[in-house]
């Protein structure tokens, strides 16, 4: 499998939010000498051909930044303007910036992106990545290795990269000498920490003619990236970082403690509102007044039946054969603990007298109550453990057996204290299985024993029958080099570098053979090392079998499974998918070692000291002067009248308080998907919520959610769909159909002209370049202190659109890429449209490709929607798709019993649905409904669409069939353009069908869906 990389709204946000704080420097290089007193200088060097200097001793560095700092200052001070950040009122750090990125949203990625940007735009090409350890090390070479084919495509260079070693010192005369973009990549105890091998970058050495190795990375003025700055930056790396005399630093992390000239935030706030990481959800196990007890009792969870009582999994000691041994048993109302254990004196008055379904409890009537997730009793650390195991692998096989049938392999982390709970070895230096393996392997098998047997014919069963349990788990540690053990992290003086790199070689060379259903590995253990510089976007769960007290460590593991996933085509998992919810299927689970609450506090408490700079009120001022752009790239300026407005319309819906504050009736209204705004804003909804969820309310927004809560997580049909009027109706609408397009290529090209013509626009990047007199260099003095070319004179300054690049830019190839069109097609619609539109390629090329590609797909949508006709097929969706659907619900919040449905719980997704669903309860007209599965599409163009609900009315002539989508508005403008076209093409789908019967259409009320079928 190979990663498949997107070019990301946000992404290109953060690049350009670092390239726009040098507006105004011009794009050159400049050159060095590398063998001062090794042989005889050059006398002068010609201005005109300096580019072309290959001659030994001759190297390039990174030109001088020829802006006044009030101008860089200025320039950092738009940027944090446009992206809402808090402006520096000086230059802190000097050339300092500071970018925000939380785990999992592709931070190396964007900053290598940003190497690309500033050497295209400056002619920057020097830049060293300094990262805290050889897990970030390594995971920042395998960035470089799999974006290298993608980013030559983007600029049609690639960047010449190694990793530092002082044993191969060629690799610095190269970076130094070589003209192109070249990153030298090294872990900061390679520099600055104590040992020979650290101290040869500051030596004299033979081998390296004489010279140090420092000096010569300083000649090149490196732009330097920290990666993880807060582990990088003691005091005495930073001083060894000024070394290197960098022209300028950038610094990326999640977790910063402190900031200079912070020019770009993607905060977990924002990364979870955009559905950019996966949403987090833990499973906690708490141990609950043991003090001494030995009436040891353990929740698992309880299982909801509209049609039966509900029934509890309670973990309690049995009497066996073999002696008291801890069971797992279903147990209802009424049941006596004392019976079941054998008559073990120990659970004498445990009877139970309620189980609560909605708050996930057991009562007992001596008064004991337990919550899922409680252990109560004494519990040594050995079984605590198994508990975990064990509901990790649950939680495990429920996700997979839903991600199979999608394509996507799911992984489980394990973090552990040491290597010997995972593998031991006997005298003779055989393998075994240490403590936490041998847990692992027994309740492994007995838990898919259960599964097998409870879906015996999902062709998932037969995935888990072709696994060995002893080749679905793997441990991935540090191996000694002597014994070819494995070890703990640094056990031994004589570990070196390359010894703790073994374990991370491994790893990120199994990175993507690990998501490939061949590999069988599945569960993954590993040290606390793993806290860092390793992630696997298909890893679902996470489980910590150690203490962990620091809220920082917490928040790193947790991001270790924050990425979002990928299928088995390596193409991600994410909102540009058509026909998912990205946190339907991106859902970490963490089985911690403690409560729910507790470890939700815990990390919440970090997550909300990392959002202290937000802002905290929706008042006029916060809404003042912002602007926002919808998808069509239509701005919206709010000025002062406008912000008055829509803070006296948050009054009036009570979406904020008397403090400002957004209330639990904004969120509410924001689940519901029916937040009241002014008319100015129907065109700009969507941005304009996007810009009040920059506002943080603390207690009101979570970011954990508590896994337990989801009482139900697997549907099944009840006796409603086997009723002859559904069946008839699964009967008229389960065929399936394929389309095909006739249309007028020239009339698409001609409206994709009109429309680039008249509608686009790009923001225009603007450069101020200082004008004076070309000095001619003719010393080697003037060389070794300035730049090849030189300002003299009195400076002017004038303000021009940036020239092109002197790198290919393939426009064309990305054109195609983004709308499936032909090279012919695309090509056609640039050449028509006007000089001045395609003269916005060359001020903003990536905002013009995105903002054109948009237009375009606008474009071919209506045509291919007026062109599309569909043919029904002899096949049909199978029943199954009703029998497969996987939920997460809570009873009561998204989940609700019914009696007309063909579920025993309907699932909502807004209160328009909860509503519309109520109302059909309510209809002495409905028979029976059905809110259709996602495993039911209709095919399009734009993505596959499912419909929201199959309907069988009753009336006087018989049984009326419907199908129909639900929406928060019915007037079509509200609505994006992609719903539009699937909308339109699932009615000529309908009509393909030719059943009088059937009616298909949208509405936003029971009430407006009599109407249509009237």
């Amino acid at each position: 499998m190979k990663l498949k990389f997107k070019h990301q709204p946000f992404q290109l946000d953060a690049v350009s939010s670092v390239v726009d704080c040098f507006t105004g420097q011009p794009n050159a290089r400049a050159v060095f000498t590398l063998n001062t007193g090794r042989r005889n200088e050059p006398e002068q060097i010609d201005v005109d051909s300096y580019l072309q200097l290959t001659a030994e001793g001759i190297g390039f560095k990174n030109r001088q930044i020829e802006l006044a700092e009030r101008d860089v200052l200025a320039n950092i001070r738009n940027v944090q303007r446009r992206n809402g950040l808090k402006q520096s009122e000086k230059l802190e750090g000097r050339y300092n910036l500071t970018v925000e990125m939380e785990t999992g949203t592709g931070k190396t990625y964007t900053y290598i992106k940003t190497m690309f940007e500033l050497y295209r735009t400056y002619g920057w090409s020097k830049f060293i990545v300094v990262v805290p350890s050889i897990a970030i090390r390594e995971g920042v070479l395998k960035s470089f290795q799999m974006t290298e084919d993608h980013f030559m495509e983007d600029y049609g260079t690639k960047a010449r990269y190694f990793v530092y070693n002082s044993k191969y010192l060629h690799h610095i005369e190269t970076f130094a000498s070589d003209s192109g973009l070249n990153v030298m990549i090294i872990n900061s105890q390679a520099f600055s920490a104590r040992g020979k091998d650290a101290r040869r970058i500051y030596m004299e050495l033979d081998d390296f003619q004489s010279r140090k190795p420092i000096d010569v990375i300083a000649g090149t003025r490196p732009i330097l990236v920290i990666d993880e700055p807060q582990s990088v930056e003691g005091k005495k790396t930073a001083e060894a970082l000024k070394l290197f005399n960098p022209l300028f630093t950038l610094r990326y992390s999640a977790t910063h403690k402190k900031e200079y000239n912070k020019v770009y935030r993607l905060d977990a706030l924002d990364a979870y509102n955009k559905k950019l990481v996966k949403k987090i959800q833990v499973k906690g196990i708490s141990v609950k007044g043991s003090g001494g007890s030995d009436r040891y009792l353990y929740l698992e969870g309880i299982d909801l039946s509209r049609k039966r009582a509900p029934v509890a999994r309670l973990e309690f000691e049995v009497k066996t054969k073999s002696g008291l041994k801890k069971k797992i048993r279903k147990v209802k109302s009424n049941d006596d603990l004392h019976q079941l254990s054998g008559h073990l004196e120990q659970y004498r008055g445990y009877v139970i007298s309620e189980i609560d379904g909605l708050r996930n409890a057991v009562h007992f009537t001596n008064g004991v109550t337990l919550y899922a997730g409680d252990v109560q009793g004494d519990v040594d650390e050995h079984h605590f453990r198994r508990i975990q195991i064990r509901e990790t692998i649950k939680s495990h096989l429920e996700k997979e057996r839903k991600m199979y049938h999608e394509g996507i392999k799911v992984l489980s982390l394990f973090f552990i204290d040491e290597v010997a709970k995972y593998r031991q070895y006997d005298a003779e230096g055989n393998a075994l299985n240490g403590e936490y393996a041998r847990m692992f392997e027994e309740e492994y098998e007995a838990v898919v024993s259960d599964y097998l047997a409870e879906f015996a014919d999902d062709p998932y069963a037969a995935y888990l029958r072709s696994i060995h349990v002893r080749h679905t788990h793997k441990g991935y540690f540090s191996i000694d080099k002597k014994s070819n053990k494995l070890v703990n992290p640094k056990v031994t003086k004589r570990q070196t570098d390359s010894d703790d790199a073994s374990a991370y070689d491994v790893i990120m060379r199994d990175k993507e053979r690990l998501l490939s259903f061949a590999e069988p590995t599945r569960f993954i253990f590993s040290h606390s090392a793993l806290k860092e510089g390793w992630d696997n976007p298909n890893v679902f769960q996470i489980c910590t079998l150690k203490h962990s007290d620091s809220t920082i460590q917490k928040r790193q593991e947790v991001g270790r499974g924050l990425r979002l996933c990928v299928n088995r085509d390596g193409e991600r998992i994410d909102a540009t998918v058509p026909g998912i919810d990205v946190h339907d299927i991106n859902v970490l689970t963490v089985v911690a070692s403690e409560s729910y609450e507790d470890f939700a506090r815990k990390l919440q408490s970090e997550m909300a000291e990392m959002l202290s700079g937000r802002p905290r009120k929706a008042d006029v001022r916060f809404f003042l002067h912002k602007v926002v752009e919808n998808e069509r790239g239509e701005a919206l300026y709010i000025d002062e009248q406008l912000a008055n407005k829509i803070h006296r319309s948050f009054i009036h819906h009570g979406y904020i308080d008397d403090e400002d504050q957004l209330t639990d009736a904004y969120f509410q209204a924001v689940d519901n998907q029916d937040v009241a705004l002014p008319g100015e804003l129907a065109r700009h909804r969507e941005p304009f919520l996007e810009l009040v969820n920059t506002i943080y309310a603390e207690g009101k927004v979570r970011l954990v959610e508590n896994e337990r809560a989801h009482h139900v997580t697997h549907l099944a049909p009840n006796g409603n769909f086997e009723l002859d009027a559904f069946q008839k109706l699964w009967r008229l609408i389960n065929r399936k159909t394929v389309y095909t397009v006739n249309f007028d290529s020239d009339e698409l090209v001609r409206k994709c002209v009109q429309a680039l013509d008249r509608q686009l626009t790009v923001p225009v990047v603007q450069y101020t370049v200082k004008r004076g007199d070309m000095m001619r260099i003719d010393s080697v003095e003037q060389l070794n202190q300035g730049e090849a070319f030189r300002i003299q004179g009195t400076v002017a300054a004038q303000t021009y659109a940036p020239s092109p690049s002197r790198l290919k830019y393939d426009l064309v190839g990305k054109l195609v890429e983004e709308t499936k069109l032909t090279r012919k097609t695309v090509v056609n619609i640039l050449l028509g449209v006007k000089e001045s539109t395609f003269h916005l390629f060359r001020q903003n090329p990536e905002e013009f490709i995105i903002r054109s590609a948009r237009l375009i797909n606008e474009q071919k949508a209506a045509v291919i929607v007026d062109g599309i006709t569909y043919d029904v097929t002899d096949q049909t969706f199978d029943d199954e798709v009703f029998t497969r659907s996987h939920v997460k619900a809570h009873i009561g919040h998204n989940a609700y019993p019914c009696e007309k449905h063909v579920y025993d719980y309907v699932v909502t997704d807004s209160k328009v649905e909860r509503d519309f669903a109520a109302a059909l309860e309510a209809s002495e007209e409905v028979l029976v409904y059905a809110k259709l599965p996602k495993g039911f599409f209709i095919p399009t163009p734009v993505g596959e669409y499912n419909p929201d609900w199959a309907i069988v009315l009753k009336d006087r002539d018989g049984y009326r069939y419907v199908v129909a989508e639900t929406k928060g508005s019915s007037n079509a403008m509200e609505w994006r353009e992609v719903e539009k076209a699937k909308i339109a093409c699932a009615r000529k789908h309908f009509a393909a069908l030719n059943v009088s019967q059937l009616t298909y259409g949208v509405v936003n009320s029971y009430e407006q869906l009599r109407d249509m079928v009237k």
